[in-house]
């Protein structure tokens, strides 16, 4: 059955959201140095030359992969309030990174930005702005919120084992014997007891950010 289904998806018509959809797939399976217009095309099952009908190339096929990635990201919500909305989309952010690993680092990289980037933008401008923000404020309100997603996802997609604590569990056994105190006591306090995930800090993090741009907005 699985077989058939791939033979049928290898026998539909070639369309540009079929061309990216399969180069996202590829991207998560392999990683982006994985992509190119070859291994696309036999993930098609076409020949590579046909997929310039529908990407004009590597540029444009990155262009419209990170709008994808864009759109599976929810946006702001209405009524709900900034804060929560910002809690929200970050959130919802940093799980679709973890979905695509490779995006992490292309998410504002492109310089032709698809619908989907575009209306990503403007809805948590919009939330911002609409919450009484100045555009000064609404400016280092995104670009902080975004460093600290991107940065996260980032460190956490790079971690040399499967959760934070096993990280530092190894770390630990290579650290000479009290030469590095600090490290140890928040390895031993911290870090390694029971039930301990690196990504809990991601939340934590958030809402100090989150309380800190509150208190700003106010004073402003």
């Amino acid at each position: 059955m699985a077989t058939t289904g791939r033979a049928a998806e290898r026998s539909a018509p070639l369309s540009r959201d079929r061309v990216l959809q399969a180069a996202v797939g590829l991207a998560d399976q392999a990683g982006i140095g994985a992509l190119s217009m070859r291994k696309l095309g036999q993930v098609l099952g076409v020949e590579a030359m046909s997929l310039y009908n529908h990407v004009t190339g590597k540029p444009d096929l990155l262009d419209g992969m990170i709008d994808i990635v864009f759109s599976e990201i929810g946006l702001p919500a209405e009524g709900i309030g900034w804060k929560q909305s910002m809690r929200d989309r970050a959130v919802s952010a940093r799980e679709v990174l973890g979905r695509h690993r490779w995006a992490i680092g292309l998410m504002e990289s492109r310089k032709s930005p698809g619908p989907a980037t575009f209306r990503h933008h403007e809805a948590v401008l919009h939330c911002l702005r609409s919450a009484g923000f100045s555009v000064e404020l609404t400016a280092h309100a995104y670009s902080l919120l975004d460093s600290y997603i991107y940065g996260f996802a980032l460190q956490e997609a790079s971690l040399p084992f499967s959760s934070g604590d096993e990280t530092a569990a190894e770390i630990a056994r290579h650290m000479p014997v009290g030469e590095y105190p600090h490290l140890a006591e928040i390895a031993a306090v911290h870090v390694l007891q029971p039930g301990y995930q690196y990504g809990d800090e991601f939340e934590i993090g958030l809402d100090l950010i989150l309380d800190a741009l509150e208190r700003a907005a106010a004073d402003r």
